[in-house]
């Protein structure tokens, strides 16, 4: 080893030294004696401390090799620390930039959604705006209709007044129906014109007319629609036989001519005379036909 060679070299420059002054300063045999006895306890003295210096030097040495490993350890840890570090730092920056990323998508993603948002709003309120419309077209629909269903039903109390009327009035051999809202009175030609081609009314015809006339004063809200009816397919004369009744009723009772209406018709397989007492169609009419207007 480096350190015994080292040692070794000290030790035989000190002898050197030594046999050297004992040469010089020692001529005499006896004194040399004494001075080499001397030299060796200094000698030994000075080995003693050489080795306790060269034992220290060796301790410093083996603490310092002891310092520089544990040194070494540190420094190892430390660059794993390190190592572990940039790792960790490379892994942070690519979670960075993915949450870079995520956050644009999500602000992309959000204006997106702010937009749809806007023009759902802008629907939304025309949606409302025509639900508004709607709902008020539908309450003004629900009125009309409720306004035509009231004329029905006053129609039909009417209906149901006259026909109670017509029963007291004409008798129990009357010849009485209900038909599409109105109370029909039915008579034959021969009682009416003494004939089936007749067209002047017989007493008979002015006496039943009159009870007619009657039922049209009691129920000034009414109108009456006369019809002669035909088998032959000759329309003229039942027309004309329709038509002595309205003028009777016109002339002699004073029924307003606006409210009667005559007329000849193919009675498919029935003749006779028809008097049909009805709510004034023409006025309800008129009214649904305003109704439907607003």
């Amino acid at each position: 080893m480096i350190v015994s060679t080292w040692e070794e070299s000290i030790v035989k420059t000190a002898k050197n030294n030594i046999h050297l002054l004992d040469v010089l300063f020692f001529p005499n045999h006896i004194t040399r004696i004494k001075s080499k006895q001397f030299m060796k306890h200094a000698l030994l003295t000075l080995a003693l401390i050489l080795f306790a210096s060269l034992s220290l030097q060796a301790q410093r040495k083996s603490d310092l090799l002891e310092e520089i490993a544990q040194l070494k350890m540190q420094l190892d840890s430390v660059n794993g620390e390190i190592f572990d570090a940039r790792k960790n730092e490379k892994v942070a920056v690519t979670k960075a930039e993915s949450f870079e990323t995520q956050v644009t998508e999500l602000q992309t993603a959000n204006n997106t959604l702010m937009k749809n948002l806007n023009s759902f709003a802008e629907v939304s309120n025309k949606n409302s705006n025509m639900v508004t419309t709607a709902m008020a077209n539908l309450e003004a629909k629900e009125d009309q209709l409720k306004a035509i269903k009231a004329s029905i039903a006053t129609n039909d109390s009417i209906t149901i007044l006259v026909l109670t009327n017509v029963k007291q009035t004409m008798g129990e051999n009357a010849k009485i129906s209900v038909s599409e809202g109105a109370v029909v009175v039915s008579s034959d030609l021969s009682s009416l014109y003494g004939s089936d081609t007749g067209t002047a009314l017989t007493p008979e015809a002015e006496a039943w007319t009159e009870k007619i006339a009657n039922i049209l004063m009691a129920n000034p809200s009414t109108s009456v629609t006369i019809e002669g009816l035909s088998m032959t397919g000759d329309i003229e004369t039942p027309a004309k036989q329709a038509m002595a009744i309205a003028s009777l009723l016109q002339k002699k009772f004073k029924i307003a001519p606006e409210r009667i209406m005559a007329l000849g018709r193919d009675g498919n397989l029935k003749e006779g005379v028809q008097v049909n007492i009805h709510p004034d169609f023409n006025k309800f009419y008129l009214m649904v036909r305003e109704q439907m207007k607003n």
